[in-house]
């Protein structure tokens, strides 16, 4: 089968690692991510990527280019290619969200159970999609 069909809610209420990237396509990346009480993304920059995130369950804030606006469950958030971003948990559980990268960011079906995995694999997007 060509594409992607899932209940994205469901498998990123479920999800607990860090890092797990579902799909891949040649334009756009589909990527749950779990982040624990007081743990963040890490600040950083696309210089070439958009970037979506949908929060599923939590509350957190997201800091686009030094300005910070609070999030919870059912919040999304647009990052344009260029902006130095964070999302960082703020609650006392586990915040789920999954985010799309346009073009694609990570190697596909990668799973890091925690950002020092993440950080470790030192991986960038090899230009191999999911098909």
């Amino acid at each position: 089968m060509k594409g992607y069909i899932a209940d994205i809610e469901e498998l990123t209420e479920d999800n607990a690692n860090f890092r797990k990237v579902l799909y891949t396509g040649k334009h756009l990346q589909l990527v749950l991510m779990a982040l624990k009480p007081g743990e963040d993304i890490g600040a950083e920059v696309h210089t070439t990527h958009d970037q979506f995130f949908r929060v599923e369950k939590g509350k957190g804030e997201i800091i686009i280019d030094g300005k910070t606006s609070n999030i919870k469950s059912g919040f999304a958030m647009i990052v344009p290619a260029g902006a130095k971003h964070n999302v960082i948990n703020t609650g006392d559980k586990l915040m789920r969200l999954y985010t799309l990268y346009a073009p694609p960011q990570h190697v596909d079906g990668i799973i890091a159970l925690t950002r020092a995995d993440a950080e470790a694999l030192h991986e960038e997007y090899d230009g191999k999609t999911t098909e």
